[in-house]
């Protein structure tokens, strides 16, 4: 991959406003490290120094801290404090290769990519990029096992894999690719979905968010604005996670005192006048949508059919993807911290190759709720999004 590539993948991470307080101490102690203000040996600030500059818990800086011994750049020296870690024998290099049918169509995937080229680069390992063709379309499955042979024949040391969706073949394809990998004894990290439906539970480490407490989320503020007719709409052949989301949104309606209607749960095409009038008419109020693609379609239909958002209808998404802000109205939206993905993604793999027989482990990073106008909230100004 190019440098100019790297770069500009690295360049789609989310605003420093917008990050966690873990990601801020990471990337600043990170930073520092990298432009060589703190050199091999050199001591970091305490803790309790870090806690109060970031005005961050205690655990949330010990988590930052511990991420990036994890990576081999610092080291902890109980009673000391944490030190840039000298330069010893040199770090063992591997071969991965990157296997995301959704790079050039699901905008979540290019700052996961752009994290794992940053860190590949900065451990000396090699990120290897597979070609699934045309981005404006649907990756075309005979390339993604092509692509898994190539990896296979180069001997590559693991495989970032985000199963294929929206497709009727997906599960021959995803099924298939695993079975290669597996055969050839290299080890898997899955990002964002598994390639089995809820609450099933597949054999490979698994890296994305809490999509059941983003369900939950998303829900309970519609809730909160007194909505109580609230439907969720997905595109068919969605990912697993939309499970999750759905579980989570049923739960938040559970504790709301309103029964969930299995009616309320829609597969269909968001741009389809006649699928969206029978949700419309059938008394929806609110409705969740599995994705921001799927959000900003449903709005261009609502408008129009003459049922504008938020005044007749109100609508939120998940991802919070680069155009969601400048949506009209913006977009209500579950942010995924895409970067933190990325770096526990590595973290995993590398433990993955040094324990093999480790256990199977959902790590999920934890999603935000943006609130903008599409929800029906108060209005304001676009630069004032909020995190709840």
């Amino acid at each position: 991959m190019s440098e100019d590539r790297a770069r500009s993948l690295i360049e789609h991470e989310k605003p420093a406003s917008r990050q966690t307080k873990h990601r801020q101490v990471f990337e600043h102690v990170l930073a520092d490290i990298e432009s060589g203000r703190l050199k091999d040996g050199d001591r970091l600030p305490s803790e309790a120094e870090l806690v109060r500059q970031f005005a961050a818990s205690r655990p949330t800086v010990a988590r930052a801290l511990r991420d990036l011994q994890n990576l081999g750049l610092v080291e902890r020296k109980v009673g000391s404090g944490t030190y840039v870690r000298k330069a010893q024998k040199p770090i063992e290099s591997w071969r991965f290769g990157l296997l995301i049918p959704g790079l050039g169509s699901t905008e979540i995937f290019e700052p996961i990519c752009g994290q794992l080229a940053r860190l590949a680069q900065k451990q000396h390992h090699t990120l290897l990029w597979g070609d699934f063709g045309d981005k404006r379309s649907e990756a075309d499955p005979a390339l993604i096992e092509q692509v898994c042979d190539s990896y296979i024949r180069q001997k590559v040391a693991g495989v970032f894999f985000a199963p294929l969706e929206l497709t009727e073949d997906k599960d021959r394809v995803n099924q298939s690719v695993i079975a290669a990998l597996e055969a050839a004894g290299i080890p898997i990290v899955l990002l964002d979905r598994d390639i089995v439906a809820f609450p099933q539970r597949s054999r490979f480490d698994l890296v994305g968010i809490d999509n059941r407490r983003a369900g939950f989320l998303i829900a309970n503020h519609f809730i909160k604005l007194g909505c109580r007719r609230i439907d969720f709409l997905a595109r068919p052949d969605s990912a697993p996670t939309v499970m999750l989301r759905i579980a989570g949104y049923r739960e938040a309606l559970l504790s709301g005192g309103i029964t969930p209607d299995p009616q309320w749960v829609h597969s269909g095409e968001p741009a389809d006048e006649g699928f969206v009038r029978r949700i419309v008419e059938n008394g929806a109020t609110a409705i969740i949508c599995a994705n921001d693609l799927t959000a900003a379609n449903l709005m261009r239909t609502l408008d129009a059919m003459g049922f504008p958002v938020p005044q007749k209808m109100r609508v939120a998404g998940f991802d919070d993807v680069r155009y969601a802000e400048l949506l009209r109205p913006s977009l209500t939206t579950i942010h995924q911290p895409c970067v933190d993905i990325g770096t526990i993604a590595m973290q995993v793999m590398l433990e993955r190759i040094e324990n093999p027989a480790f256990p199977p482990r959902d790590i999920l990073a934890q999603p935000a709720l943006i609130v903008r106008q599409s929800c029906g909230a108060a209005i304001r100004p676009l630069s004032s999004s909020i995190k709840e």
